[in-house]
């Protein structure tokens, strides 16, 4: 109609397409009027861009906020619509059961993924990532209060000593007299018992998941189906080194960059120092 009217009467123009006068003119008018959402506009594709398209539309949301931008998640959703923004999707993961190989923990946790102050809940797990016919395993420790991944380890198989040296790391790091639940699945790793006695001499409590209940256990699977959305399957890599440098440079970002809507919108360090201001 537009382009038209140049050529061709409106009233002519508007028979054709049976489009009501007042309806055509209040188009025009709109369309003449400068975009209310222009500096929204650039400022999602800056922050979509600035975090690699890890960011959807409620955390882009958030991170708004911080400019003085306060949009519905619905209008940040439309808005990335239009400008073809949007999340890639996630998949299945690693399981690591292979029946009754020594001690299966109680579910203590019982699916209450909610902690007061960081160190009281930990959660954990092992994930396989390939490269071309490649495999590598990463296993972390994620806190249930802060979000934070506490430690992790890296392996070309899934051996007792990446799970060995990865809890190591995530106990090196309690103060005197934390004494957290670490929750997992009944993964071989966690019923043996050089791993038990790991824990016990920590006064760590141990606690599983039911078994082929990957429910009990969606606190650290969510960690693995974020890390692979964002980053795995953000990226092609050559070979295992260059995955190992990106997942190293992802849990930092994850750590001290990536907010949380479940935290309010900070990152889990900032939700660590700010329980550490508190105590």
């Amino acid at each position: 109609m537009h382009e038209l009217r140049q050529s061709y009467p409106v009233v002519a123009l508007l028979k054709v397409v049976k489009l009501a006068r007042s309806t055509f003119y209040a188009w025009d008018a709109a369309r003449k009027m400068p975009d209310k959402y222009a500096k929204a506009k650039e400022l999602i594709k800056q922050i979509y861009e600035d975090h690699k398209g890890r960011y959807g539309y409620r955390r882009i949301a958030i991170a708004l906020r911080a400019h003085d931008i306060h949009l519905h998640a619905n209008t940040v959703q439309r808005l990335m619509a239009k400008l073809e923004l949007k999340s890639t999707q996630r998949i299945k993961r690693y399981r690591s059961f292979k029946g009754h190989v020594g001690i299966v923990a109680p579910d203590r946790l019982q699916r209450d993924f909610k902690a007061e102050a960081p160190n009281q809940k930990w959660v954990t797990d092992v994930t396989e990532v390939k490269v071309g016919d490649e495999k590598g395993y990463l296993s972390t420790v994620k806190d249930l209060c802060t979000r934070e991944i506490v430690a992790y380890e890296q392996s070309l198989r899934p051996t007792m000593d990446m799970v060995m040296s990865m809890m190591k790391k995530a106990l090196s790091t309690l103060r005197s007299g934390e004494t957290p639940i670490l929750h997992s699945d009944q993964g071989w790793h966690y019923q043996m018992p050089d791993f038990r006695k790991l824990l016990s001499d920590r006064n760590v409590l141990q606690s599983m998941s039911r078994k082929g209940n990957c429910l009990d256990n969606a606190a650290m699977e969510s960690f693995f189906a974020v890390f692979k959305t964002e980053c795995f399957h953000k990226q092609k890599f050559d070979s295992m080194d260059a995955l190992r440098s990106a997942i190293d440079e992802y849990i930092q970002y994850y750590n001290t960059q990536r907010i949380s809507t479940v935290l309010g919108g900070l990152t889990p360090s900032q939700c660590r120092a700010r329980h550490a201001q508190v105590a």
